[in-house]
């Protein structure tokens, strides 16, 4: 059984896509990120098993509401980015996965094809493969194995994440595969790429709102 672990925040306005709402105000950022996250969903194997890890930790019955009643629900550990993810990580193995793959909500050129990639990768061989961010962090991580230092000591939301983390693999002697780079929406020129590439589409606000 593969795996797919998606690290969601609940949609609240104020409260995702925080850079992104300095620009253009917090109910366009909340839209922004119903519509990654529902683009993301729409884009995942349908062979997976979906596990969403959520926070805050009463956000279940929310949560569940809004993506449906066939993806499993967890609440995310306390601590960094870092400490969830080897929490999630251990505990999808627990249940029973063969290979778990990570990703967010906020790559909007992740599709199908890039979990077949990932998955190919570990059966050649791979231990852990990512999918470079272009703004140098990663859009998914997939294993066959936990591996907990991986995700330990990591500055996380940086230039820096990927490397670091690619270092990390070097020095634990594991074998590395790499997906496309692809981007991340956090910044309004982003957000304008992909919506003239229509990796999503946004209804029409108020001017008042719009503009932040």
């Amino acid at each position: 059984m593969s795996a797919i672990l998606i690290f969601l925040k609940a949609p609240h306005k104020g409260y995702v896509k925080t850079r992104l709402a300095h620009d253009v105000g917090p109910e366009r950022a909340l839209q922004v990120y119903r519509a990654l996250v529902m683009r993301q969903c729409s884009a995942l194997p349908t062979q997976a098993q979906l596990e969403v890890h959520y926070t805050p930790s009463d956000a279940g019955p929310e949560m569940q509401k809004w993506l449906g009643r066939t993806a499993s629900y967890f609440p995310q550990k306390e601590g960094d980015l870092g400490t969830r993810l080897q929490g999630a990580i251990e505990q999808a193995f627990k249940r029973g996965a063969q290979t778990v793959t990570c990703i967010g909500g906020d790559c909007p050129q992740l599709e199908t094809k890039h979990f077949e990639q990932a998955n190919q990768l570990l059966a050649k061989g791979h231990d852990i493969v990512f999918g470079p961010s272009e703004d140098g962090g990663y859009y998914l991580a997939a294993l066959k194995a936990p591996i907990p230092e991986l995700f330990q000591d990591i500055p996380w939301s940086t230039g820096e994440t990927l490397q670091v983390s690619l270092q990390r693999a070097r020095d634990l002697q594991l074998k590395v595969g790499l997906l496309e780079a692809l981007y991340d929406i956090d910044e309004v020129s982003e957000l304008n790429r992909a919506l003239a590439d229509k990796r999503i589409q946004l209804e029409c606000l108020p001017p008042d709102i719009q503009s932040g």
